[in-house]
């Protein structure tokens, strides 16, 4: 195992009775999200600088022990291959948009079996689906960022994740990506070695101090919205939850409490445009998601979406995003 890095630093915060040092063990799978690796790294890195004592170390492995390219292109060298570290050592699985492809099945069976020996495992970004192939997921709470869980479900429909920032079950961590992550590490830091030190830790990340796993991922659909339209944001919400089997207008007017007319008013006024316009951009980014995150064909894509025909599907899909779905699966237009 490598020494655990211990910085210099301006300022530090001595601990009276450090523990063990705690290891922890990441890797990284092609396309992985940088920014959610290194907010969950720096601040067990910033934990050992202000204690000026190794509380927290990390090895970084790939599959193969290869430097691994990220989603912004950048190679990130690690300490070596996934069959090197110990089986009990604590992994969290670094992924990105291409979780479903990267990841070996050599590489599952590893964890797989390493999980049969009691190791702790856990998921940064979409880490929960290298897990999830792994059948470490079931009866589990977890979470995985937000625009990847469209394609989890579909390709595991039984397992549920949450849309919190992240997930403490047992020995399983799942987080959302993002500053996310570091909210996750900081908790850990904070049941380590208490609040204080843990604020200590997320000022000098410039995060928010008193984070919780339990806030959403996403912000409000009022927030998102810009408007604060009570019945706006309940429409919305009933689109997104009616995607498959989509509702009519005159539905969504009836439950919103407001005729058809002033339903139409509404959404013009605040998004400018109609509401069978946003519903109908709401459907076709779910199909983006699970076309890049999922091999479903697509006309199960088009129903999964609640199109009548794969061909309306692509007609607006072409129209919103520019290219036909077959052009972004690069040239597989004999999929119907």
């Amino acid at each position: 195992m490598d020494s655990a890095v211990i910085p210099e630093g301006a300022f530090t915060s001595a601990i009276k009775a450090p523990r063990p040092t705690r290891w922890f063990g990441f890797m990284l799978v092609p396309d992985f999200t940088l920014l959610a690796f290194s907010s969950a790294l720096d601040p067990l890195r910033i934990a050992n600088q202000l204690a000026q004592h190794p509380l927290y170390g990390w090895h970084v492995v790939s599959e193969d022990g290869a430097p691994v390219v990220s989603s912004t292109g950048l190679t990130v060298g690690v300490h070596g291959k996934l069959s090197d570290i110990a089986d009990d050592l604590p992994l969290l699985v670094c992924s990105g948009n291409s979780w479903q492809k990267n990841v070996s099945q050599k590489a599952i069976a590893k964890i797989r079996m390493r999980a049969r020996f009691g190791a702790q495992h856990g998921g940064i970004c979409t880490g929960a689906g290298t897990l999830a192939r792994a059948g470490l997921l079931a009866g589990k709470r977890f979470t995985l960022h937000w625009e990847n869980q469209p394609g989890f479900t579909e390709s595991f429909p039984d397992l549920v994740p949450t849309q919190n920032r992240f997930e403490e079950d047992g020995t399983m961590l799942t987080c959302g990506g993002g500053s996310a992550a570091a909210e996750m590490i900081l908790d850990r830091i904070e049941k380590d070695y208490g609040r204080d030190f843990a604020v200590l830790v997320a000022d000098m990340c410039l995060n928010d101090p008193d984070p919780g796993g339990n806030r959403p991922q996403r912000s409000s659909l009022a927030t998102a919205l810009a408007t604060r339209n009570p019945k706006l944001v309940s429409v919305v919400q009933q689109m997104y939850r009616h995607i498959e089997e989509p509702l009519l207008m005159d539905d969504l007017a009836e439950l919103a409490g407001v005729s058809r007319r002033q339903l139409e008013r509404h959404f013009r006024k605040f998004l400018g445009e109609s509401p069978a316009k946003t519903y109908s951009k709401i459907r076709l980014d779910r199909g983006r998601s699970l076309l890049v995150e999922t091999d479903m064909r697509v006309g199960e894509v088009a129903a999964a979406t609640g199109f009548s025909s794969a061909q309306v599907f692509s007609r607006l899909y072409k129209e919103r995003f520019g290219q036909t779905p077959y052009g972004m699966r690069k040239g597989t237009d004999a999929d119907t």
